[in-house]
């Protein structure tokens, strides 16, 4: 794995509102939906950066999975809270993408939840491991210098 030294470390911000649907009986967020919430902010992430998985899959060949995901639940998020679902990449291989994810609450700004989501690249055909062609790690590189030093208003 490369280090943050190779790779911006920039954060992509994701807005998300919590829908009763994705709360319990208590009102209060399901464990489970926040790794949809995460899922989200790096699907929208790949597609700030001109990717859609599904051309991907199409044109490269190639998909995303993920290997391995760790959290820390810190905080409660209810129904109807505004949520950032924070992503950043600050890790990569030529097969993989680490990702460090926050979901935080808008109104206080409390971290609920935190994690570290690791993304294999694979063959679509034979769902083996695959390097990213050169011209896809090198775009998302650069879309996240680019995102590095974007001017914040």
């Amino acid at each position: 794995m490369s280090s943050s030294a190779d790779s911006p470390n920039t954060t992509f911000d994701w807005p998300v509102r919590v829908y009763y649907e994705d709360t319990d009986a208590a009102g209060v967020v399901y464990y489970a939906n926040y790794l949809r919430f995460m899922e989200r902010g790096r699907t929208e992430w790949l597609r700030a950066l001109g990717y859609e998985q599904d051309v991907l899959r199409e044109r490269e060949g190639i998909l995303f999975v993920v290997r391995s995901v760790s959290l820390d639940y810190l905080a409660s998020a209810r129904f109807n809270d505004l949520l950032t679902v924070k992503s950043a990449v600050p890790h990569h291989g030529g097969a993989s993408l680490e990702f460090e994810q926050s979901i935080i609450r808008d109104a206080d700004q409390t971290c609920c939840c935190r994690g570290r989501v690791k993304v294999a690249s694979l063959d679509a055909a034979t769902m083996r491991p695959r390097r990213m062609p050169p011209h896809l790690l090198s775009g998302i590189l650069s879309g996240l210098a680019r995102q590095a030093h974007a001017p914040t208003e």
